[in-house]
């Protein structure tokens, strides 16, 4: 099974003009991310993230509903 998930857009690296990353935090835990696939993302979105892809943008909203919901799984 996989899992994609959720975090916030902290910064955008456009200094590589190949590739688009920058980094994004997942509930306090910044990891690097690549943009490629999203490349309309700015600093603040949410997007869904999958082996180290942003795959999706998530509006605030459904995006905070999606951590709450793996915040609560993870309490189990």
């Amino acid at each position: 099974m996989c899992l994609a998930v959720p975090g916030k857009i902290v910064t955008i690296d456009n200094s590589n003009e190949d590739l688009k990353m920058g980094k994004v935090d997942f509930s306090g835990i910044i990891k690097d991310v690549c943009f490629d696939l999203v490349p309309e993302v700015n600093v603040g979105d949410y997007v869904v993230v999958h082996v180290g892809f942003a795959l999706i943008v998530l509006n605030e909203e459904e995006a905070l509903k999606n951590i709450d919901l793996i915040n609560e799984i993870m309490s189990y």
